[in-house]
């Protein structure tokens, strides 16, 4: 594994987002969250840019479990950078990608202690 790309740490966990981690989305924002998601979303501290723009083969640490990227939006790299935000979908390669999206492949999500790390590494 190469260096991180990005690095957060996650600061809380609205109360609706372990329905979406169950259903193999997470929607990961750094503060402020716009309210219309602040209950689907984990909230992170980070406000960095990624070193550079994710792309397939890169990986994502959530909560100590690895997964492989194997497809990232247009977006993604705009709304890291600007708002703290991307949209992961685990395993759902059927799912229509979205400009601020990854897709990744790996274990089924689970609800993240605060303080928690998030990643995207380099292949």
């Amino acid at each position: 594994m190469s260096d991180a790309l990005w690095k957060a740490e996650v600061t809380s966990v609205g109360h609706e987002a372990g329905e979406m981690l169950e259903a193999g989305i997470l929607i990961l924002f750094s503060d402020p969250v716009p309210d219309a998601l602040a209950d689907v979303s984990v909230t992170h501290n980070s406000t960095a840019a990624p070193a550079r723009p994710l792309r397939a083969g890169d990986q994502f640490s959530f909560s100590g479990q690895a997964y492989v990227i194997d497809e990232v939006g247009g977006r993604t790299y705009d709304n890291l950078a600007e708002l703290g935000h991307v949209v992961v979908y685990v395993d759902e390669p059927d799912q229509e990608l979205l400009p601020g999206a990854v897709k990744v492949t790996g274990p089924t999500l689970v609800v993240p202690e605060v303080g928690s790390s998030i990643e995207f590494v380099g292949a």
